[in-house]
């Protein structure tokens, strides 16, 4: 393990919650502000409200291996603060905004600052814990991400309806001056030695050029279906990857350094998170979709079935952190994860075709649990077998091939929707072939690394 000048237990333990806070920031704001966009919109008068949302979740797909590599050159400690320091300015900014494209921009702004936010909470983990704690901990994480996702959008309708739609960014501001004064003492740092050899900077260009073109890609189903825009973005992304892979392989401070791939537990896990990411995450546009084909509720009933997707990621990411420490063997958690993303994802589909309210509760629990265990499982391995010099550096490409997955999964299950007349159709094809690429993930998935 990679354990970096512990401090003492309480201070690890605030240390902890600091990166908690952190992380719950980052990814609340990426939902909070969906519910409020018909106030926002009627306010500033805009027309590209989508934009948004949009802008903050390509800033912080597209920063996430950039903020990885700062973190190993010059610390966590350092990282954070100005991670920190970068989400405040951006909410700041976001809560005066005149316009709606002052907004966007100071959404950029924090998706910046959320990201690095992101990258920094779980690679402080990583550094100031062994494996055992690691998993107790790990948990907490999860539970912090399912908050998030689930509760987003009616924290944010509750915060316009009662006090504005400025109040959603202005209350990041009590917590990060909460998170940085009981975090900043015990964060992790290194020494100057760690920073030799510079910044990657064609390597980030390079990064930030292919992933933006795919986050626009699956940011919009026009976008996505309009062959116009999506073959020169498809091959901006593919041209951007090829001259990565040589830029890195020649670089003297790689940005994503070949040497972690050349650990089968990283590589492995890297892939199976990307392809989860399509599949589990990339799907998730569709769930409620396929809850209206399935027992045509309207949204009241929509919303309540989606409860049991959640539920399902939180019994089994609950049940794994009780479970671990006696049965440790992680590369097996992480295949039954992907195993039950199959299971769950063709029940989906078979629900859609039959019209089975059950198979289709199930169908949701069981994806719900894959994508909670996967998640947590790959992001463990990871910090438990990447080259400790490049712990921050390997945490952002994890997070940034689930990202970049999600995306990916997005548009291409919208263009397999455009493509076929039925709706109804068109959701069983989507469920069937997420189901198929999770059977990729689950074949591909990393074997029980020697030594462990």
């Amino acid at each position: 393990m990679h354990v970096l000048e512990r401090p003492r237990t309480a201070g690890r333990n605030l240390t902890f919650v600091a990166a908690l806070l952190g992380l719950l920031m980052a990814q609340l704001d990426g939902a909070v502000v969906i519910a409020a966009l018909p106030s926002i919109q009627h306010d500033l008068h805009g027309t590209a409200i989508a934009g948004v949302t949009a802008v903050y979740g390509l800033a912080v797909t597209v920063a996430t291996p950039l903020h990885g590599r700062l973190g190993d050159m010059y610390g966590r400690r350092v990282t954070f603060s100005l991670s920190i320091a970068i989400f405040a300015l951006g909410s700041v900014a976001c809560a005066l905004a005149p316009s709606l494209v002052f907004l966007v921009g100071a959404r950029a702004i924090q998706g910046l600052g959320g990201s690095g936010l992101i990258v920094a909470a779980v690679s402080v983990l990583a550094e100031m814990f062994d494996k055992e704690e690691l998993l107790r901990r790990q948990g907490w994480m999860t539970a912090v991400a399912a908050i998030a996702f689930v509760g987003g959008p009616p924290i944010g309708g509750l915060i316009a309806g009662q006090f504005g739609w400025q109040w959603i960014f202005g209350l990041n501001l009590p917590i990060c001056a909460v998170a940085l004064a009981i975090g900043f003492a015990g964060l992790p740092h290194r020494n100057s030695s760690n920073a030799k050899g510079g910044f990657d900077f064609p390597g980030a260009g390079l990064v930030v050029v292919g992933g933006a073109s795919l986050v626009a890609l699956g940011s919009s189903e026009n976008v996505a279906t309009n062959p116009l825009v999506a073959v020169p973005l498809l091959i901006v992304a593919v041209v951007s990857t090829i001259l990565l892979v040589r830029v890195e392989k020649s670089a003297a401070s790689p940005l994503i350094s070949p040497r972690l791939f050349v650990v089968p537990a990283v590589a492995r896990s890297v892939l199976a998170s990307g392809l989860s990411g399509v599949t589990l995450f990339g799907t998730f546009t569709f769930m409620s979709l396929a809850i209206v084909a399935t027992v045509h509720s309207g949204p009241t009933g929509t919303g309540l079935l989606l409860v049991p997707m959640t539920a399902g990621q939180l019994l089994l990411t609950t049940t794994f952190s009780l479970l671990a420490r006696k049965f440790p063997q992680l590369t097996a958690w992480g295949r039954l994860g992907l195993a039950l993303g199959v299971a769950g994802l063709s029940l989906i589909a078979l629900a859609i075709v039959f019209s089975q309210p059950y198979a289709l509760i199930c169908g949701l629990v069981l994806s719900g649990a894959a994508l909670g265990l996967s998640m947590q499982v790959y992001t463990l391995l990871v910090q438990s077998f990447a080259p400790k010099e490049s712990i921050g550096a390997a945490m952002g490409t994890l997070s940034f091939s689930r990202q970049i997955g999600n995306v990916l999964g997005t548009a291409i299950f919208g263009w397999v929707a455009a493509l076929l007349a039925n709706p109804s159709g068109g959701l069983v094809a989507i469920f069937a072939l997420a189901a198929a690429v999770t059977v990729v993930a689950l074949v591909t998935s990393p074997g029980q690394p020697a030594g462990s």
